[in-house]
């Protein structure tokens, strides 16, 4: 099993970025289709199909999000930039040997929409079930 690791920065302050990260309407601004939710159970639903059913772990508000994720757990820790913004981090421990290379590459392209959600209003995915990662589509 292996870990990963990003860093952003955002210019949105931590209360912003948190409440994405933190409710079904943020995570479906920037993250999946849907994430309809259940006390501390999120549904994922992607472009593609598939689908995950993930558990809420940690939630403490501005702070950290923790949740179990494709049998692995992803923390998200949020702290106060020093220009008034955010500095995320990132961690996902326990990814397979197998599914790394896509996990790693797949987070980049979930908090670079993160980054354009929260700081410019932006939507960057296509949110065609056509034009995925599948097909090779980075805007899935």
């Amino acid at each position: 099993m292996k870990s990963i690791t990003w860093k952003l920065n955002l210019r949105s302050k931590p209360q912003v970025v948190f409440d994405l990260l933190n409710t079904p309407e943020g995570r479906m601004k920037f993250w999946t289709e849907k994430a309809t939710q259940d006390q501390n159970n999120i549904h994922f639903s992607f472009p593609n199909g598939q689908t995950y059913d993930g558990r809420i772990l940690v939630s403490r508000p501005h702070k950290e999000f923790h949740l179990e994720y494709f049998d692995s757990l992803v923390k998200f820790t949020l702290r106060p930039s020093v220009e008034g913004g955010t500095d995320l981090t990132l961690m996902n421990e326990n990814v397979s040997e197998s599914d790394f290379s896509e996990v790693h590459a797949g987070w980049i392209s979930v908090l670079m929409n993160l980054k354009a959600v929260a700081d410019f209003n932006c939507d960057l995915r296509n949110h065609d079930p056509e034009k995925t990662w599948d097909q090779g589509y980075v805007n899935n």
